[in-house]
């Protein structure tokens, strides 16, 4: 069971492929997995074992009769419990919802069970998606795998643990100011947030209807992209997705990396950075520089200008999503993030409106002064070591405002501007705690960073580490 679940996403497509394993082998080695993994991390809110099984049953028969769906056929994942399943109860990680049963299915879970992906199972969150720590007032905490007294990142808190501990060969969770990257960061995995628009938010909760991005977690670039392939692309319920033809994301892996220019920001973003992260970077940058890419240092535009514009949006729109149940039910509401959501109550109209009219001018300037010139932008994923629950803990912790500043600095100020980013793990802390860079790509250049970082984990090993569970 421990050698099936150490395999990646890919390598277990290929044994399936080659019928060296099988769909119910991969679903029962998961489920063992998750027994003995969930009483330290919490990383569940539900297991569907009974159902999964059944689903992997099926799969091994189609399998079996030479009709394989895609590269995800009989492939168990687990997914962030934010999306609407038919039947299923989906609650957002929150005590309104903790029942609440859709009539119909997000575009997402519909493709994932196109491509006959295996659901293994509902994974803890932020409560509505409100928060980077992972904090959970109604489904407790979840867990570091690497070391359960910190946190995992959030809000996809539940899919970067259960990804790390080999729970699940995958996930899909959603990035609003960092949501998938904070937790692959801190878990060890890698975490895409897509180009607002690549995938349809049809059926998932919103956080926040401007910034909102669903994106995969797994365990190496390639398993990313592999996720990506069949959710990306046009959805007629959401009509802010691209009609662009999806590239394949997996063939373009294949490409030389060699002369790609690699930008590294000289006047934002490291003077702040914690000095025990600075050789890790650094490293990782001599790495790519190793596998042939330029690596260039460039002044940017000030990311601070546009992260105080990333909250005016996010604090607006998340107090207009909620105005019902804050006024009907606000007793419902863990105590931290009512206040994060009333917040939204104080921002002028007049304030949105001019942080919304400012995007496609920043968003310019920025491609302008440093994606015309480079490839991607190498930054790190957080400027602080990963925290401890206890001091990032918003309800018992004086310093935890202080905290989440720092955990969210390098990443909100990009879902602001709309740009794709990548969270890799480029090591480990001295307290065994991972470490990992964010590559920020062009718009719709998803193929670009996932073929660097796929190049990057060729060339090293942290990706195949294993949390001491």
């Amino acid at each position: 069971m421990t050698e099936l679940t150490s395999m990646t996403l890919a390598e277990a497509s290929v044994a399936l492929g080659r019928k060296e394993v099988s769909s119910v082998d991969l679903v029962r080695a998961c489920l063992s997995r998750v027994e003995q993994v969930q009483p330290r991390i919490n990383c569940f809110i539900s297991v569907e074992a009974e159902e999964a099984l059944k689903a992997a049953e099926y799969a091994d028969a189609e399998l079996a009769r030479g009709e394989r769906r895609g590269a995800l056929h009989g492939i168990p994942l687990a997914h962030k419990d934010m999306f609407y399943r038919a039947g299923k109860v989906s609650t957002f990680g929150s005590k309104i919802f903790r029942n609440y049963t859709p009539d119909f299915t997000s575009t997402i879970m519909a493709r994932l069970t196109e491509a006959r992906a295996i659901y293994l199972g509902s994974l803890n969150m932020a409560e509505f998606a409100a928060g980077p720590v992972g904090q959970n007032d109604h489904f407790g905490q979840i867990r570091n795998p690497w070391n359960t007294e910190h946190i995992s990142g959030g809000s996809s808190s539940g899919s970067g643990a259960a990804v790390a501990a080999r729970a699940s060969f995958g996930s899909v969770g959603s990035d609003t100011g960092g949501s998938c990257r904070l937790p692959a960061g801190m878990c060890g995995v890698v975490g895409l947030k897509p180009t607002y628009g690549l995938v349809s938010r049809f059926g998932g909760l919103a956080r926040c209807w401007t910034l909102d991005c669903f994106g995969p977690l797994a365990r190496t670039a390639r398993d990313v992209a592999m996720i990506l392939q069949p959710i990306a692309g046009y959805d007629m319920h959401d009509p802010t997705t691209t009609r662009d033809p999806v590239p394949d994301y997996v063939a373009a892996l294949n490409d030389d990396v060699s002369g790609l220019k690699v930008a590294v920001p000289c006047n934002h973003l490291y003077p702040d950075v914690d000095p025990h992260l600075k050789p890790l970077l650094a490293a990782a940058l001599d790495n790519l520089k190793d596998l042939g890419c330029e690596i260039v240092e460039l002044d940017i535009p000030d990311p601070e200008r546009t992260y105080d514009l990333t909250n005016v949006i996010n604090k607006a729109e998340a107090a207009a999503l909620h105005d019902e149940w804050l006024r009907s039910r606000p007793d419902d509401y863990s105590i931290s993030v009512r206040a994060r959501l009333e917040a939204g109550y104080f921002i002028p109209a007049t304030r949105y409106i001019q942080a919304q009219r400012l995007r496609p001018r920043f968003l310019e300037e920025f491609c302008t002064a440093v994606l015309s010139r480079a490839d991607v932008l190498f930054t790190p994923v957080t400027s602080i070591l990963v925290p401890r629950i206890e001091e990032a803990n918003i309800s018992r912790s004086a310093d935890a405002p202080r905290i989440i500043d720092a955990v969210t600095r390098c990443t909100r100020w990009v879902s602001y501007l709309g740009l794709p980013a990548l969270s890799v793990p480029c090591g480990f802390s001295e307290l065994g705690l991972p470490v990992g860079f964010q590559l920020i790509g062009r718009p719709h250049n998803e193929a670009t960073m996932l073929r660097l970082a796929d190049a990057y984990q060729s060339v090293t090993d942290w990706h195949t580490r294993v949390p001491p569970m």
